[in-house]
């Protein structure tokens, strides 16, 4: 596993990591709350997992590739503006890469604040990023072989939105 670990502006911690063997989300979670202080009132969590149907049909596996380095970089990058923004203590992103089968998990998003809210938007903006933006490429098997799977008319209308978000916060900078 590539791990970086940094500390970034308000946030005490930000933890992401590419992984090529499988993990346990319950197992990140529990290390990851056991680091809340008694000024943390809200830890919120996303884990996301290789379904085992699609549109196509059945799926046996998901492979994601991704250029190793480049993408954890990425991922930090938004990490901690996300922690700076949503004023959040500590973040974690997990997110597999490789061969990953039916029923698998293939990410774990966690955030820690002293409210809810903060936690909660963090890791919405997270998720809608890993979706639609990371540098990604996914390829579903299923019985009738393997094909790419392209963004989403609803990943095209995020990513849109994202950058008008952005683009709206950079003028007001």
């Amino acid at each position: 596993r590539r791990s970086r670990y940094r500390r970034s502006g308000v946030s005490d911690m930000i933890r992401a990591s590419v992984s090529l063997e499988p993990f346990s989300p319950d197992a990140e979670v529990a290390r990851f709350s056991a680091l809340r202080g008694d000024t943390c009132g809200a830890v919120v969590t996303f884990i996301g997992y290789c379904r085992g149907r699609s549109t196509r049909g059945a799926v046996t596996q998901l492979e994601l590739e991704h250029y190793p380095g480049f993408t954890e970089g990425e991922i930090n990058r938004l990490a901690s503006a996300t922690g700076q923004k949503h004023d959040v203590k500590d973040l974690l992103v997990i997110h597999r890469a490789g061969a990953i089968a039916a029923g698998e998990p293939i990410v774990l998003v966690a955030a820690m604040s002293a409210h809810r809210a903060a936690a909660f938007a963090a890791v919405e903006e997270l998720m809608d990023y890993l979706k639609t933006d990371a540098p990604f490429w996914k390829r579903e098997t299923g019985p009738d072989g393997a094909h790419w799977i392209e963004p989403t008319a609803e990943d095209r209308i995020r990513r849109e939105e994202r950058k008008q978000i952005k683009s709206v916060e950079e003028r007001r900078a």
